[in-house]
């Protein structure tokens, strides 16, 4: 608390995935005292994910939500504080850094920015109809509804292949549709899913609507090449197109790339000083928990140094 205002923290972190939590142990640790403000749960996309095979110290792998259990006990472990809420606004007042929810206001002295990605929409008629009802973002949130049924998975890249051989515990049968003749995904999740007997491949092909009443019934593909469209009937429509970055609460305040991607330096620092980004919203070449931790400690111990320079 300064003076007879509201009080203002050193650091506040807005984002609760990897980055977000390693920069709260990291400041917490340094006795800065530090907020962080998460809209969902903890672990952003990690509680989604079934198996983590490659985060080092877990040689058979770790499931996305104990990794996340770990990680959050340990930010906690220092003193963090944390408050459920989504943020809608960050503005400037003079030196200081001000952080609107829609039930409060923060001021902070630093800001390290960890609000992650999130999926990609198709943006078909259909789509945002029957999400919740046979369209679905998240096969370890939903793929148990799907018992010996018939679903489809549109995309190619890493998050497709990962979340169709995982549904194959579940469904029937899987048709993988893609866009292209080939996949993008790694060479090994390419191998696991050409050899799985559940799943088929509908190659050069887009969604172009999602049909259905109160649930998912069909879907209708074009072929690019062709131009034909067939409708093929499905009980689900899992979609995997990509991601996007949860930067749109900062309208314009800092610079971001095209696609809304932080650009920073690499300590982590921003177009704006004191204002730091961490993860997967800050424009890199990978995006992973192993570069979002990196992140998260690059960025945390820039604070620490920008906050000694300000005394």
């Amino acid at each position: 608390m300064k003076g007879g205002g509201p009080k203002i923290y050193e650091v506040i972190i807005i984002g609760g995935g990897p980055a977000g939590m390693t920069a709260g142990l990291y400041t917490t640790r340094s006795r800065l005292h530090t907020l962080l403000i998460e809209s969902g749960i903890f672990g952003g996309q990690m509680p989604t994910t079934d198996l983590i095979e490659n985060y080092p110290g877990f040689p058979q792998g770790v499931t996305g939500y104990e990794l996340t259990r770990l990680m959050e006990e340990q930010a906690k472990r220092f003193g963090l504080e944390t408050v459920n809420q989504e943020t809608v606004e960050v503005r400037l007042d003079r030196d200081l850094k001000v952080v609107k929810t829609y039930e409060s206001e923060y001021l902070c002295e630093a800001l390290i920015i960890c609000t992650g990605t999130e999926y990609r929409k198709l943006g078909v008629p259909g789509e945002k109809e029957l999400t919740g009802k046979g369209v679905s973002f998240c096969s370890t949130c939903d793929g148990a509804f799907f018992q010996d049924r018939h679903v489809v998975v549109v995309g190619g890249g890493d998050s497709a292949l990962t979340e169709a051989l995982f549904l194959t515990k579940f469904v029937k049968e899987l048709t993988l549709i893609h866009r292209r003749d080939a996949l993008r995904a790694t060479k090994i999740y390419q191998e696991r899913a050409q050899a799985h007997p559940k799943i088929k491949f509908l190659w050069n092909s887009v969604v172009q609507e999602i049909k259905g009443d109160k649930e998912v019934r069909s879907v209708l593909v074009k072929n690019v090449k062709t131009g034909e469209v067939k409708e093929l009937e499905t009980d689900g429509a899992f979609i995997f197109v990509g991601i996007s970055p949860k930067t749109e609460f900062l309208k314009g305040l800092i610079q971001t790339d095209e696609a809304g991607y932080i650009l920073t330096n690499t300590n982590c620092e921003t177009s704006v000083k004191g204002i730091f980004a961490a993860g997967d919203c800050r424009k890199q070449l990978l995006r992973q928990i192993t570069t979002a931790v990196g992140d998260g400690s690059t960025a945390a111990f820039a604070v620490e140094k920008y906050l000694e320079g300000k005394e």
